[in-house]
């Protein structure tokens, strides 16, 4: 493999990583309430 093969691996897997992180990191439990309070705020009548 080339080494403009290997860089195309390693930044495309780099960048799964990274989307993988942000996607562990705004789902978890600890979150999932902050998260979802603004649309319970939102159907809460006046």
């Amino acid at each position: 493999m080339e080494a403009k093969g290997i860089l195309y691996l390693a930044v495309t897997l780099g960048l799964f990583l990274v989307f993988a992180g942000l996607v562990a990191y705004t789902c978890s439990r600890k979150r999932r309430d902050r998260l979802e309070a603004p649309k319970h705020r939102m159907l809460d009548e006046d």
